[in-house]
């Protein structure tokens, strides 16, 4: 806490003076009752109240001295502020193996319903894109704050074949470019079709995932993002996924390198855990089980390379909790205000309860 007349805090040089005179005034008290000759007479008279009753009302008092005082010095501090200048773009990854069920109920319905609440939560003013992948990537809503509309497009969300994660990753990034530019009327990706995924598609499992890993927080430090006059970034994309890079044209650390440069955080969410299984149609029309592990390794590298940060979300409460985190450090901004209507309010507060106190207790006010 800062504050910007902090020669008024030579105030609470009050707070000790007050304390003696308080003293002072408790001994003469006790001296008068002392004079009075009759103390059976005096015990009869004085009402029985528990004898620290007295010292409350006064050092409530006090305290909304020290608050008064505090609040003059005019106090600032660092609060989370609702941002109003920022757009969220969602990669969801929507490949067969979502339709795993070792997070409850499925992946895909996890990842549905954590991203809903995760849109809801945030500031009105944050507009928010969605693109879903597969075997390609699909704008499903180009960055909007419509809430009705990007909730009709998570519910429209369907399990289909491959993981064009690098593709998705790019089409994001033309997203983001776009809204750097200024232009974000026309957000709509070019390496993807605006329009619902078909949910017919059987699912496929996604190719061979690297080793798993957990992710420490990132060191790198993109190329002269473009910021907000908080200094934010404008744009931040948020990649869910749960397999390896398995179709497509670009690499997924490739388009990480491409964010770097851009200034856009990738913060990435890796869905599931290493026992996770599908059931699919072989060649021949029969039902195998398949193993759908996830690739942790390559989310924690597109995360550390965009100064971002990685997280695993083994089940539905896990991945709640970290779009609750992903909604505090997104959707708001870290700015210093001065506060000084709290100390007023607080010291007036305790002015009220004090004399309430005295009232009650004593039947007057002091």
């Amino acid at each position: 806490m800062t504050f910007l007349a902090p020669l008024l805090l030579i105030g609470l040089l009050l707070v000790p003076l007050l304390l003696g005179l308080y003293a002072w005034a408790q001994r003469r008290r006790s001296r008068y009752a002392v004079r009075f000759t009759n103390l059976d007479l005096l015990a009869n008279l004085a009402p029985r109240r528990p004898a620290w009753r007295r010292h409350v009302p006064p050092a409530i008092y006090l305290a909304a001295v020290v608050a008064l005082v505090i609040g003059l010095a005019r106090p600032s501090m660092v609060v989370a502020v609702p941002r109003e200048d920022a757009t969220i773009l969602l990669a969801i990854d929507v490949s067969g193996s979502m339709k795993a069920t070792d997070v409850a109920p499925t992946r895909l319905e996890a990842a549905r319903e954590a991203a809903q609440s995760f849109i809801d939560q945030l500031p009105e003013g944050i507009r928010v894109g969605i693109v879903a992948f597969a075997s390609r990537p699909v704008t499903l809503v180009a960055p909007t704050a419509d809430r009705g509309q990007l909730d009709a497009a998570l519910d429209g969300l369907r399990a289909l074949d491959g993981t064009a994660m690098g593709d998705a990753l790019m089409e994001v990034l033309d997203i983001a470019e776009t809204i750097q530019a200024g232009d974000a009327g026309d957000a709509g990706g070019t390496r993807g079709d605006t329009a619902s995924p078909d949910p017919s598609a059987d699912p496929a499992p996604s190719a061979d995932p690297a080793p798993s890993a957990t992710p420490d927080s990132p060191v790198a430090t993109p190329d002269s993002p473009v910021d907000t006059p908080s200094g934010e970034p404008l744009v931040a994309a948020i990649l869910l996924s749960d397999g390896a890079n398995s179709v497509g044209v670009a690499e997924p650390l490739d388009a990480a390198q491409r964010a770097a440069s851009i200034g856009v955080p990738i913060y990435t969410i890796a869905l599931g855990t290493p026992a996770g299984q599908v059931q699919v149609r072989d060649d021949l029309g029969q039902i195998v089980t398949l193993d759908v592990p996830l690739d942790t390794e390559t989310l924690a590298q597109i995360a550390e390379i965009t100064s971002a940060t990685a997280f695993d979300a083994p089940t539905a409460g896990d991945l709640s909790a970290v779009y609750d985190n992903l909604q505090s450090r997104i959707g708001y901004t870290q700015e210093a205000q001065e506060v000084t209507s709290w100390f007023a309010a607080a010291a007036l507060a305790l002015v009220v309860v004090a004399a309430g106190l005295s009232a009650v207790w004593f039947g007057r006010l002091p």
